[in-house]
């Protein structure tokens, strides 16, 4: 991981209305927590200049939102992953001695019918009081995250965060009448659709062409009345992604032994090669899938679903540029939580 993430590009860092605040927060460490219907994913990090140091992480697929679609409760085997996954983050936190927090939840605790029981226990066994945010703040906070890969020399860009349960769409754009603007977000829409909700319903390990072309078509759906308001004019744009499923494409891509995030945060991908990966992808067994260390067993049932959200995003808006991010939710939440802090100086 590059310890370091810097605010150099996207939204604009200015003064701050309190430099006693940021003198004294400054030293602090910060931890920020995400819990999603796929993966539990923590960030622990200190204010280092104009971004964060990043002091400990950690990931793992826990798959919350396994069987919800079918039976609208979180499972008990998926409690249990999910409360040893936990369980280490609240470890690390003490560890290093983390006082701010954020501590999130999202599509799968928004759904479930026990998700408040769950989150008690969670809050019993770990320690860890989860936050249940919305989809509008889930949304914010990818593009909080997210901000500083945006073209500095474009417009904006179209935003998707594909995560288990659902998927965000941002579009993100400048004010081309203000100098040195800031982006803005102009529009968004959140749909009830991802990675795990989909291959669930449709499939994930074994994917014909007719099966594929009806995941593309259900999510189409969903994006086309935002499309229809918000797909037009999409001169000088691009379209930025975070999710599991562009950063595995884009390992795919590159051919990587291993996954690097230093190979792929920020990565540009062109629409060629987007389809050229999505087709290699679909040419693959299960087991040719699972054996691929960018994607490996753990989503190897999952990535063609991620693929066809993909492509029914890339349909609804067709930009030739892709720029791949591997951040999201938990750079955003640190940044939000430092810039209220004054740790770094925003508007």
């Amino acid at each position: 991981m590059n310890d370091d993430t810097r605010l150099r590009e996207g939204l604009e860092v200015c003064a701050s209305p309190s430099g006693s605040v940021a003198a004294a927060t400054a030293n602090g460490v910060y931890a920020a927590l995400d819990l999603g219907t796929n993966n539990c994913r923590l960030l622990i990090a200190s204010p280092a200049g104009d971004g964060f140091r990043v002091v400990d992480s950690f990931s793992r697929i826990i798959r919350l939102g396994e069987g919800i679609s079918a039976t609208g409760s979180i499972s008990e085997a998926a409690i249990e992953r999910a409360i040893a996954a936990l369980s280490i983050c609240s470890d690390k936190i003490r560890y290093r001695k983390a006082h701010r927090l954020r501590l999130i939840a999202t599509e799968a605790c928004r759904a479930a019918a026990n998700a408040e029981s769950f989150r008690a226990r969670v809050a019993s066994e770990t320690g860890i009081r989860l936050e249940v945010i919305d989809r509008e703040t889930e949304a914010a906070l990818a593009v909080i995250g997210c901000s500083p890969l945006l073209d500095a020399r474009g417009r904006g860009a179209i935003l998707f965060d594909i995560g288990g349960g659902s998927t965000e769409l941002v579009r993100i754009e400048r004010d081309p009448a203000e100098q040195n603007a800031s982006p803005r977000i102009k529009a968004w829409m959140s749909i009830p659709l991802g990675v795990v909700t989909l291959a669930e319903h449709f499939g994930g390990r074994d994917v014909t062409a007719e099966s594929y072309a009806r995941m593309v078509r259900e999510v189409a759906q969903y994006v086309a009345p935002f499309a229809g308001e918000h797909g037009t004019d999409l001169h000088d744009m691009h379209m930025l992604g975070t999710s599991g499923t562009v950063t595995t494409l884009a390992g795919v891509h590159l051919n990587l032994a291993r996954y690097d995030r230093r190979r792929i945060d920020g990565i540009w991908m062109h629409g060629s090669d987007i389809t050229a990966v999505i087709q290699r992808l679909r040419g693959m067994s299960y087991l040719e899938r699972a054996n691929n260390n960018c994607i490996s067993v753990e989503r190897a049932d999952l990535v063609l679903a991620g693929c066809a959200i993909l492509d029914a995003i890339r349909d609804a808006f067709p930009l030739p540029r892709l720029r791949v991010a591997d951040r999201g939710l938990r750079e955003g939440m640190l940044v939000e939580m430092m810039r209220e802090d004054g740790a770094l100086r925003a508007c």
